[in-house]
């Protein structure tokens, strides 16, 4: 690149990296309100709420990358324009491909690093986001436990408890399980801890009773206890049970199809996750040229062009419902998998038409060749002579 492109490069680098922020700390907000319950209601520790929203970041940023390079590209061109920095440049012989170069490149990055995320580091935090959840769901942690309401830890086992104070005591508890409909037990006890080790998380309740109905016989029994322990190892959910969601399986996985052949369904799912890791930066480039045809293309507007930045926005928006409508519907069929490539690819064609053109966005107008300056460059483009007049 030369000094002019470089000088374009960098506005276009730091505007995508606030973006690329901007974009990031929105969804950071929604992902923490429901992330904050845990810490609020439940007690979990900091650290913990911080780990998880940070686990949340890969899960989005392939999507957030290639949006936050299109306002990156229509601020910088349009303010440059409104400057009338591009009406300089288009009178010293710049043209559209030249001042669309360092967008381009960006682009391309913008594309390396989505596929990195998409290849190896989103499905390991999808992954690690699953463990924990299982991690804790199976041992059973006072985290999930409120106060004054009844928790349902398992299948028909529920957990009740008055108050915790600040050394983790449960006062007043009541724990009802009715896994075996035929013999229903019920807990009370005036305090309990929660204890893991290595075999698990389990209550342990003091100063209580155990009572057990049997339904056939009618007959209640009764133990009082000073110390009693239930086991929460066997309530737990197993992980080992789960079959891995597609985006929680390595790109390995994915491409070595190991489904059940039965599950018809599930092999779908796995072949639309696997096409779209591939197909999915494609849509950076799209964007970026989409994006630089509305702004670079026709006659330049000093009082603003809001036209086509509201053309260029709608057009993304419009790519980027099509791109997740074609995964949702190749997770169906595997005819439209193709199409995942061939969207993108195709949509490269017309904002390139446009720029070598010169074609103005507005209906019925167009950029001729007669207005061009006989001392423009190469890659001038046909309406580099108005510009230049203009700005003269």
């Amino acid at each position: 690149m030369n000094r002019l492109q470089r000088y374009l490069f960098r506005n276009l680098l730091i505007a995508t990296l606030y973006s690329t922020a901007g974009l990031t700390l929105t969804i950071w907000l929604s992902q923490s309100l429901r992330l904050i319950e845990i810490v609020v209601s439940a007690g979990a520790p900091m650290g913990m709420f911080l780990w998880l929203l940070l686990l949340t970041v890969p899960t989005f940023l392939g999507i957030v990358l290639p949006l936050a390079l299109v306002g990156a590209i229509l601020f910088t061109y349009n303010k440059m324009a409104t400057d009338s920095e591009l009406v300089v440049m288009r009178a010293a012989g710049v043209g559209p491909f030249s001042l669309s170069t360092p967008a381009l490149a960006l682009a391309l990055g913008v594309m390396a690093v989505v596929f990195t995320l998409n290849i190896w580091i989103t499905p390991a935090a999808h992954r690690e986001l699953v463990r924990m959840e299982y991690t804790v769901r199976s041992d059973y942690s006072q985290l999930f436990l409120r106060e004054g309401v009844f928790n349902e830890v398992g299948d028909r086992f529920s957990v009740f408890l008055r108050d915790r104070d600040s050394d983790g005591n449960l006062h007043k508890v009541l724990i009802h399980d009715g896994r075996q409909p035929d013999k229903p037990v019920t807990i009370m006890g005036d305090r309990a801890v929660m204890q893991t080790g290595p075999d698990g998380t389990r209550f342990v309740v003091y100063d209580g009773n155990r009572q057990e109905l049997d339904r056939k016989t009618n007959r209640l029994s009764q133990l009082f206890f000073d110390r009693y322990a239930v086991d929460l190892k066997a309530v737990a959910p197993q992980a080992a049970d789960r079959w891995p969601d597609a985006r929680e399986r390595t790109t390995a996985e994915l491409m070595d199809g190991n489904v059940p052949a039965q599950d018809d369904r599930m092999r779908r799912g796995l072949i639309a996750e696997l096409h779209h890791r591939f197909s999915s930066p494609l849509l950076a480039l799209t964007y970026a040229l989409v994006a630089l045809s509305a702004l670079l293309s026709g006659e330049f507007n000093r009082r603003g062009q809001s036209s086509r930045v509201t053309i260029a926005v709608l057009a993304v928006m419009g790519l980027q419902a099509g791109a997740l409508g074609l995964t949702s519907l190749a997770g169906k069929a595997t005819v439209f998998v193709p199409l995942m490539y061939a969207m993108p690819l195709a949509m490269l064609l017309p904002p390139l038409w446009v720029m070598s053109r010169g074609l103005s966005l507005r209906p019925g107008r167009r950029q001729g060749a007669p207005d061009a300056d006989p001392h423009a460059g190469p890659d001038a483009g046909p309406d580099a002579g108005r510009a230049g007049s203009s700005a003269s």
